[in-house]
């Protein structure tokens, strides 16, 4: 497909049709990039994406209290306190 540079201030810019958006699965922003003198642009990450993987790779939380468990006490543990 060819595709009009169109003067926007001193900058250009492209008009992509409905359709070409719709198929790549554009929404309000992109990522663009340059590989090998080509300009690259796809569909922006989505919020949070690979956090889950991460928080398995993490390991449960029952490894949390074990690694508390390991501190030193200190005068918090032994006595009542309140806000």
């Amino acid at each position: 497909m060819k595709l009009e540079l169109v003067r926007i201030g001193n900058s250009r810019g492209l008009r992509l049709p409905k359709a070409l958006i719709e198929q790549c699965g554009f929404g309000e922003t992109v990522e663009v990039s340059v590989e090998k003198n080509q300009l690259v642009i796809t569909p922006e990450p989505a919020a949070r994406r690979g956090w889950k993987d991460a928080f398995v790779a993490a390991g449960s939380s029952a490894d949390d209290q074990i690694a508390f468990e390991r501190l030193p006490k200190n005068r918090f543990d032994d006595e009542e306190w309140s806000w």
